[in-house]
């Protein structure tokens, strides 16, 4: 039976699809919130349903006690294009400084190595996670980022803006992830059991302050929670068809302390929303097939920081 499947390898590039799937909640059982979260246990239903054949790499940016978290983006390109190194050089591995999750778990190089990325989180506050906003901030660099920092040496803004300006710059800038795929899913929980079921918060000393029917992301409109990410891919040339940007709710009128991992196989649509999306990832990730030149590209999104402890160790 094997034999005849048709295989889902581009035939000029004779490897193994490679994904990776991000959960992007903060919760994490060895932290203050004592359990793992619904981004986690989503990731690991979609490694399992991934074909047996494609490579997948799965993490979680989820807090951890004694764990580096995300360092936010300093904001370099604002003072020259050509100062937002790729990859980014205001961090490195190993720092005791500045611990950094995204240096420390390479996941420069391994968003890189994948031909499509899986991002499943939370929606907080009408809008994602601060784990995913701030590693997506930190990626500000793949859409023309300076990968000659030593034309600047390393982080002199002066040269930086002088490159900026040279012909040069419109040589070596570029989309440095372009041709990858994205999808993203995320879920929300409608307010929980706080809402008086028209939309507004049962507690409000000032009700007429909350206009219930301008509330919004609401159902299906949920998934705009991530639109600036999904028009941040786009902007860097990375694709996020629409059938690979959705959204869907757990715990809906309950008490959050009822709205755990255990509880959500009992969310029947929700759950068949998120295997709908896992199978149309599936589909087009597969009839695409792997990006051309992908180790070239992982091989780029190597620190240029630190390089003298490596050397060292």
């Amino acid at each position: 039976m094997a034999g005849n499947r048709k295989s889902l390898i581009n035939p000029q590039q004779e490897r193994a699809l490679r994904v990776l799937i991000i959960a992007g909640s903060q919760r994490r059982q060895r932290s203050c919130p004592g359990l793992d979260s619904k981004a986690r246990a989503l990731m690991l239903r979609m490694a399992a349903m991934l074909p047996a054949s494609w490579q997948i790499d799965v993490e979680d940016i989820g807090n951890e006690h004694g764990k580096a978290k995300i360092q936010s983006c300093n904001a370099c390109v604002s003072s020259s294009m050509a100062l937002c190194v790729w990859p980014c050089n205001c961090y490195g591995p190993r720092s005791d400084s500045q611990p950094d999750l995204m240096w420390d778990l390479d996941l420069y190089g391994r968003l890189a190595r994948a031909d499509a990325w899986a991002i499943i989180g939370p929606v907080n506050w009408y809008g994602p996670s601060s784990n995913i906003k701030l590693m997506f901030d930190r990626l500000v660099c793949m859409n023309g980022g300076n990968p000659r920092p030593d034309l600047i040496d390393k982080k002199d803004t002066l040269k930086a803006q002088a490159l900026e300006r040279s012909p040069l710059w419109r040589k070596i800038s570029r989309n440095h992830l372009a041709g990858r795929t994205a999808a993203f899913f995320c879920y929300g929980d409608d307010g929980a059991n706080e809402e008086d079921g028209q939309g507004k918060p049962k507690h409000l000393e000032h009700p007429q302050w909350f206009d219930a029917n301008a509330h919004p992301m609401r159902g299906s409109d949920e998934r705009l929670a991530y639109q600036g990410l999904v028009w941040q891919c786009r902007y860097s040339d990375i694709e996020v068809p629409d059938a690979l940007w959705r959204c869907t709710v757990f715990g809906a009128g309950k008490p959050y302390a009822d709205d755990q991992v255990e509880d959500m196989v009992k969310e029947e649509v929700a759950l068949h929303t998120f295997d709908v999306w896992v199978r149309a990832f599936i589909s087009h990730v597969g009839k695409k097939g792997p990006v051309p030149e992908s180790k070239e590209a992982e091989q780029g999104a190597q620190t240029t920081t630190n390089q003298d402890r490596k050397k060292a160790g």
